[in-house]
């Protein structure tokens, strides 16, 4: 495949109307269907529905420009279109909610879901906009990731933890970053960073049992 016809690893939807052209059970069929060069006809036949009902939504998601043309093929005396999608995912931009975007409260309890929630919508806002602004730069974002599974006995194990790593992410901070303002105020050297921790227990599976613990 032609790196023309590659989807990018990922697009954030920040228009209201591609975001409902996303929002449909088969046009995601199509598109989880579409990260290589596919006709409606192969797609269709894939799902096991009506060409002309999935050509319908081909033709939306096209519209939409969540499809892209990918070259034609001659299939017995037809001619087919081709289409890929224009991303292996897409995330929806959370700016869609306008004021019902989840955003971080000073008032915010810092052990409350509503405060994990508010900053982990915002690093999602906040990146998809640097990434959109450095593609069109030319350019990629420095990021850093990292994901860890824990497990605690009980709420005073969880609670040293959580003293604990407070501790050594201040110290690292204070170690290894400049400045965040200058002795006059103005902002400080470099480009800024935000750093965003979180915590939230895991999800039991459903065929598992869901045991009371002391949390």
């Amino acid at each position: 495949m032609s790196t023309e016809t590659l989807p990018a690893a990922f697009e954030c939807i920040d228009e209201p109307a591609r975001a409902q052209s996303l929002l449909s059970p088969l046009r995601l069929e199509v598109l989880a269907r579409a990260t290589q060069p596919r006709s409606a006809a192969d797609i269709a036949s894939e799902l096991g529905l009506a060409r002309q009902k999935v050509n319908y939504h081909v033709k939306e998601l096209a519209k939409a420009r969540l499809l892209r043309p990918a070259g034609r093929r001659r299939k017995r005396n037809l001619v087919e279109q081709r289409y890929v999608a224009t991303a292996r995912s897409y995330v929806l931009d959370p700016a869609l909610l306008g004021p019902l975007e989840c955003r971080p409260r000073d008032d915010d309890d810092a052990l409350s879901a509503a405060c994990l929630l508010g900053a982990a919508t915002r690093m999602v806002s906040d990146t998809v906009r640097a990434s959109r602004d450095a593609r069109e730069g030319g350019k990629r974002i420095a990021t850093l990731t990292m994901t860890a599974d824990v497990r605690f006995e009980t709420a005073k194990q969880r609670e040293q933890f959580s003293a604990a790593l407070t501790s050594a992410v201040a110290r690292v901070i204070a170690e290894h970053s400049s400045p965040d303002t200058r002795p006059d105020g103005r902002p400080g050297k470099g480009r800024p960073f935000r750093l965003t921790l979180g915590c939230h227990p895991i999800p039991t599976p459903s065929h598992e049992p869901t045991k009371e613990t002391d949390r």
